[in-house]
């Protein structure tokens, strides 16, 4: 499979049409139908795992803790973020930035966007680039499309004296993800087309829905298609959508969706186009690293069929796209292949030495497996494959930490596998640890040592409470369990959003939130050692700055001594 263009516009409608009116449903098309509240939640929570990362101290600023990601220069937004300068943090749908020296709040800005969803942030120079999502959630059964209004938005926040937004970019659909390399960010958006169908009965034949909705797409304008945006600065509102030349498209898509990644450069002073390139699929996942942008798309639109749909196929399959990034330029588009399975997380593709390795879960059997693709010729070519990764079971987690790799799966016990993925033609499982329970997470914290952020289990698989777990790794064909924690009747939010993750190896610290408990500080040796439990309540967040630990909760920011965690300020977030 590899990505083509349209060779005109006309082409393109004409394509999309055809192909929506083959997959459309009777409540409407892939993309637009409703997803199940804990579908959302899973795909919500599960996108992001944390790394270690950190900046030395500078002549303008002490050393600091950035946001845990999962490849380093390659930045991902979150509500909290700082340059050990200063602090800035969204609440309630306003900006505020604290002075680190001072411990005092120096600026605050209302977006005005309201209290919708969690706004997140990135950070370079003087310059915050907020994401707000879109006011409608994700669009429903028979919502009418969404207008740059009321649709994602992004916000170019200046940060000299009073922080002021310099700028506003808005766009259709939903926001997938983002990441930043230096100053300039990538935002990737979803969107689907401008088609309202008809408030039909829910009782009925689905076959005559179906019918009904077709003649919709049929009669559609061809400006339907096309995403808009708009962008508004200091000198007026321009308007505008994607360019039919910048879309391209695979062998097979629904006509749904479409995925458009748009791309800003935060050293300028205010927001442009974006530049949009965009892709006629999903877009469920993204990957990247400072160099490449990788875009994964699951089929499930194949599988929601109703009468006169096209046939499903025999299994699932996962699409990647892989684009390379330059500078502050838009994506250029490189490769593209499919693996089968589903992906858990962008934890499961890792690119290493011109190699991508990806960990899928086939739905249809419980079997995983860990796949190698190069880039040939535009194709992600598989390489090799190490198969047969926990028969049964469920990926809970991947890690992979240079040319090895580790998979959790689960069921009633906690197989932690680990890979040997020197030779792309030949990775090969080397070792398996069998304990109770399961990690969610797995964090590096050293040479040869894994943390595990998860749920103790009994016997039947039935869990027991927040586990995390250090692990020994050393010896590829015997990992072992060092230590472990365990607090029953508790979960952390970093199970499932390891943004909330700190790990500062310079002092071996791990803080670890509890849900409606604050957090646990534990230190990380050959054993893990609980050293202190910070009281703040929904604690969401922690970072470092020079010698103190900074959390962050709804109600405000405490700062305490790195070494002692005594408290040393308090900055409330509220009035």
């Amino acid at each position: 499979m590899r990505l083509v263009a349209f060779d005109s516009c006309q082409q393109l409608v004409a394509d999309l049409r055809k192909a929506a009116k083959a997959s459309v449903g009777p409540y409407g098309l892939p993309g637009s139908e409703p997803m199940y509240p804990a579908t959302a939640a899973m795909e919500g929570g599960t996108r992001t795992m944390a790394d270690a990362a950190g900046q030395p101290a500078t002549a303008s600023g002490p050393a600091f803790s950035g946001t845990n990601v999962h490849e380093q220069g390659a930045d991902e937004p979150d509500v909290i973020k700082t340059d050990g300068r200063r602090i800035v943090t969204i609440s309630d749908g306003v900006l505020r930035v604290v002075d680190t020296a001072t411990r005092r709040e120096t600026g605050k800005v209302s977006l005005g966007v309201g209290r919708i969803g969690e706004l997140q942030l990135l950070l370079s120079g003087d310059s915050a680039l907020v994401l707000v999502p879109p006011s409608y959630g994700r669009p429903f059964l028979r919502e009418k499309p969404a207008l740059p209004s009321d649709g994602p938005r992004v916000l170019l926040v200046d940060l000299t004296g009073t922080p002021t937004v310099a700028s506003t970019y808005r766009a259709e659909g939903t926001l997938i993800d983002a990441r930043m390399t230096g100053s300039t960010a990538r935002i990737v958006l979803r969107s689907t087309p401008r088609i309202t169908f008809p408030d039909q009965p829910f009782a009925g034949a689905e076959d005559k829905r179906i019918t009904a909705n077709r003649a919709v797409i049929n009669d559609a304008p061809d400006s339907a298609w096309l995403p808009r945006w708009e962008v508004t600065g200091r000198t007026g509102t321009t308007e505008g959508q994607v360019d039919c030349a910048r879309v391209s498209r695979p062998a097979e898509y629904s006509g749904g969706t479409m995925v458009t990644v748009v791309t800003f450069d935060l050293a300028r002073p205010e927001l442009g186009s974006g530049d949009p390139v965009s892709v006629v699929a999903d877009g469920d996942r993204v990957y990247a690293t400072p160099d490449s942008l990788y875009l994964a798309s699951d089929d499930r639109w194949r599988y929601d069929l109703f009468p006169g749909r096209r046939a499903a196929p025999d299994s699932q399959q996962t699409e990647l796209f892989k684009f390379a990034l330059a500078g502050n330029q838009p994506p250029t588009y490189r490769a593209s292949g499919t693996v089968p399975g589903y992906l858990l997380n962008q934890y499961a593709m890792s690119e290493w030495d011109g190699h991508l390795r990806v960990a899928t879960t086939d739905a249809a059997t419980n079997r995983s497996a860990v796949r190698v693709l190069a880039d040939r010729d535009g194709k992600l070519v598989q390489t090799g494959i190490a198969d047969g990764l926990g028969n049964g079971e469920q990926i809970y987690s991947v890690r992979f930490v240079g040319d090895r790799g580790y998979v959790v799966t689960f069921r009633q016990t906690d197989p932690l596998y680990s890979l040997d993925l020197r030779d792309p033609a030949k990775p090969v499982v080397t070792g398996e640890l069998k304990i109770n329970g399961y990690s969610a997470h797995l964090q590096p914290v050293g040479e040869n040592r894994l943390v595990g952020i998860g749920q103790e289990a009994d016997d039947n698989g039935r869990t027991q409470g927040l586990q995390v777990s250090l692990f020994d790794v050393a010896d590829p064909a015997h990992p072992k369990r060092l230590a472990r924690y365990h607090l029953p009747q508790a979960y952390s939010h970093a199970e499932y959003d390891p943004h909330a993750l700190l790990w500062w190896p310079a002092t071996q610290l791990l803080v670890v939130p509890v849900e409606s408990q604050g957090a646990l500080a534990l230190r990380v040796t050959d054993d893990l050692t609980l050293t202190d439990r910070l009281d703040q309540p929904a604690l969401l967040r922690s970072l470092v700055v020079g010698t103190e630990l900074w959390t962050l909760s709804k109600a405000g920011l405490r700062a305490s001594d790195l070494s002692t965690l005594d408290q040393l300020a308090w900055v409330p977030l509220r009035g």
